[in-house]
């Protein structure tokens, strides 16, 4: 069978994925073999678009309609021999471009850090010996070894488990731990979050041991398909992008008429044409607010340094706008997109409805004004049980929740 990173492996059996790999499970690839095989399918990267250079990154900051204002006002002003003027808009201008390119070059220098720390590694066998090698030096067909906290770094075929769980939330968005197993063939059809018998790039091992051979590396991998998603994914202006373009085009068409109604009162009442010229040229300079675009640019730059101390690292000035303008979250489970968990809120007992404060293991309850919030705040099911210390229990294989209260807290009849 010819080697290939594209075949529905959770359908295969160990046997027929080892044969496909030409790899033996208990010795793993030869050296040199695993080196053909990185010249072959290339490193364990995903693939980044083309960075643009710190020019063109420079002369981006420019694209605002308003900036573009500015630099004709400049223009115009030198014309007429104003060159006090043309200096001030000049500066302004290039201030607000250099803040904004020293803003996203030092975004990207932390970011680029943060993926140097965050580089994992795996233990791979190779010749029979055990080697921990670079994330990036995998290929299909190494043997890895899997254990609790270790970060996977590629696709790969389970070929045994021992109570192995992994924490999928951030490519499936299942918010607890997915148990695997190495013995389960599935349906070719099967959908991803279902392939129990593989686990993924970009996921962690939350509890358990196991043993995997590699079936696909960089962008063969479900999280590389993400990321080429994404990378061909248009970009949109912001909120705040858009309301000043459309204030720059008012501000536009605001000054060509005004100064041509200027210039042709003028004229008509007997002014000379070239006069009355410049004096229209000058009233559209003065209309242009120069100002404008270095004070939205500071307050951008004061949000990014808020998200900053908050630990959150913002690339380009306008997403702190567009963050800002976000109202509500969509998601298929509650927390995931935050701190993985899921949390109680509503519980049912006694025919009244209780809302759950603190955390999980030390909840306390309070009367709620009924079933209007359970939608929005409910996840799942809940049953609620006289006796013990309040703690929220969830199952792994279910999703639903065990509560466990106090019988001052949550008054109610013991379910049957």
């Amino acid at each position: 069978m010819e080697l290939s990173q594209r075949l529905p492996w959770h359908a295969l059996g160990t046997a027929e994925t080892l044969q496909a790999l030409g790899v033996d499970p208990g010795t793993g690839l030869r050296p040199e073999e695993a080196k053909g095989r990185l010249r072959r399918f290339g490193p364990n990267l995903l693939g980044r678009a083309k960075r643009p250079s710190a020019a063109f990154r420079f002369f981006s900051q420019f694209r605002d309609l308003t900036v573009g204002l500015l630099a004709a006002a400049a223009l115009v002003s030198v014309l007429v021999g104003e060159a006090g003027d043309a200096l001030v808009i000049g500066a302004i201008v290039v201030l607000n471009a250099a803040l904004g390119f020293v803003q996203e070059r030092r975004a990207e220098r932390a970011l680029e850090a943060l993926a140097c720390l965050s580089a994992p590694r795996a233990r791979v066998l190779r010749g029979g010996r055990l080697e921990e090698v670079e994330a990036e030096g995998l290929v299909p067909g190494d043997v890895l070894l899997l254990e609790p906290g270790d970060r996977i770094a590629a696709d790969a075929r389970l070929l045994e488990t021992w109570a192995l769980e992994v924490e999928e939330a951030g490519l499936t968005g299942e918010s607890v731990p997915v148990p695997k197993s190495a013995a389960a063939v599935l349906a070719a059809a099967t959908p991803l979050a279902d392939r129990r018998n593989l686990v993924f790039a970009g996921t962690s091992v939350a509890s358990g041991r196991g043993k995997a051979v590699v079936v696909a590396t960089g962008m063969a991998t479900e999280m590389g398909r993400i990321a080429g998603l994404l990378e061909r994914a248009g970009e949109e202006p912001t909120p705040l992008q858009r309301r000043l373009t459309g204030l720059g085009r008012a501000l536009a068409g605001a000054c060509l008429l005004v100064c041509g109604l200027v210039v042709a009162a003028g004229v008509w009442r007997g002014q000379p044409p070239a006069a009355m010229a410049l004096a229209g040229v000058s009233l559209a300079v003065a209309a242009v607010p120069e100002g404008l675009p270095a004070v939205v640019t500071v307050c951008l730059a004061l949000g990014v340094q808020r998200m900053a101390r908050r630990r959150a690292i913002v690339r380009r000035l306008q997403a702190v706008e567009a963050l800002g303008c976000a109202t509500v979250l969509c998601v298929d489970k509650t927390g995931t997109i935050t701190e993985n968990r899921m949390t109680l809120r509503l519980v049912l007992a006694g025919g009244r409805w209780w809302e759950a404060t603190g955390e999980a293991g030390a909840a306390c309850f309070r009367p709620s004004p009924g079933p209007a919030r359970q939608a929005a705040s409910h996840p799942a099911p809940a049953q609620a049980r006289p006796g013990g210390p309040g703690k929220v229990r969830p199952a792994p294989r279910t999703g639903r929740l065990a509560l466990r209260g106090s019988a001052a807290s949550v008054p109610g009849e013991r379910p049957p």
